[in-house]
């Protein structure tokens, strides 16, 4: 049993973990930001003298989708730059035995060649629309990096593709794209309007695969390279909101707003490093994932909770 520590352990990846962590007998604290403000360094150190942690997850982030990053750029890289290097000071401070920091994909240049490669990560500026929060989270793996060099503290850096499954954000003004279009189909009446025109593609990997990357990468991984989490599938937005309806059963016209941004124009992940240092691959198809999340979504609605 290994005492482990989870910040963001009650967001979207990080019950996940914590559900799989507490299954296999851990001793697990769930950091929420109603308890802990990772912001202030008081509140990271009480949390780590409460856990007194031998294993870090660090999954707290302040994220959203386009128009979540485009009205909160400064808070974004604020909040998440700090949060991240509050964490890796307390860590060294009580001398935990390791740290896994969840990066992400937003974190490539905006032109960065397909599949998006560990090594170009530092090619270029990132798809502005979500730079302020790429940038942040790839100075936290620049402090990573510094902090094992200067003072030994095992710490690794992973870089999730985007995330989906049940239990996802649903609210349409900070949701990302599977969630918001699950939401706006399976609610509609009639027709519904998308931003952009469609043409950008991106790659989806499903919330329980990404936890076995996190438990996977813990137990046999300790490099200081960033590491790539992906499914291996690059869809265009407009084919996935056909999927999407597909699944839902929507009928009603979609309608492109093609005078809203489109974000990075490709954005798919290079799954190579992954398979060859600690042997993951996603297994869950994009279908049968949208699937699982849209049931989770409808019976969610029924209760109540999951529409914010």
């Amino acid at each position: 049993m290994t005492r482990v520590l989870v910040t963001g352990g009650g967001g979207f990846l990080g019950s996940h973990l914590v559900e799989r962590l507490e299954r296999e007998g851990h001793d697990v604290t769930a950091a929420r930001s109603s308890d802990y403000d990772l912001t202030r360094m008081e509140d990271t150190e009480r949390m780590f003298d409460d856990a007194s942690p031998e294993l870090v997850f660090h999954l707290a982030a302040e994220v959203g989708g386009i128009g979540a990053n485009r009205a909160n750029p400064g808070r974004y890289w604020y909040a998440n730059l700090i949060m991240g290097a509050h964490v890796l000071e307390q860590a060294r401070v009580h001398e935990t035995q390791k740290v896994v920091i969840a990066g992400t994909v937003c974190a490539y240049p905006k032109f960065t060649p397909v599949p998006f490669a560990e090594a170009s990560l530092w090619d270029g500026y990132p798809e502005e629309t979500n730079a302020p929060y790429g940038v942040a989270k790839k100075t936290i793996l620049v402090g990573a990096q510094s902090y094992r060099d200067q003072y030994g503290l095992s710490s690794i850096f992973l870089l999730p593709t985007n995330l989906y499954g049940p239990r996802d954000n649903f609210d349409l003004e900070t949701s990302h794209v599977i969630p918001a279009l699950i939401r706006k189909m399976v609610d509609a009446d009639d027709d519904i309007v998308l931003w952009g025109d469609g043409s950008p593609t991106r790659e989806f990997l499903y919330v329980d695969d990404c936890v076995e990357g996190f438990v996977l990468a813990a137990a046999h991984y300790d490099g200081r390279d960033p590491v790539n989490l992906g499914a291996g599938r690059e869809i265009a937005i407009r084919d996935l909101a056909e999927l999407v309806a597909d699944v839902t059963g929507f009928t009603g016209t979609i309608v492109w707003d093609s005078t809203k941004p489109n974000g990075q124009p490709r954005r798919s992940v290079d799954g190579t490093r992954a398979r060859e240092l600690f042997g993951f691959e996603a297994r869950t198809s994009l279908r049968d994932g949208i699937d699982r999340t849209v049931a989770w979504y409808r019976s969610a609605r029924v209760a109540g909770v999951g529409r914010n």
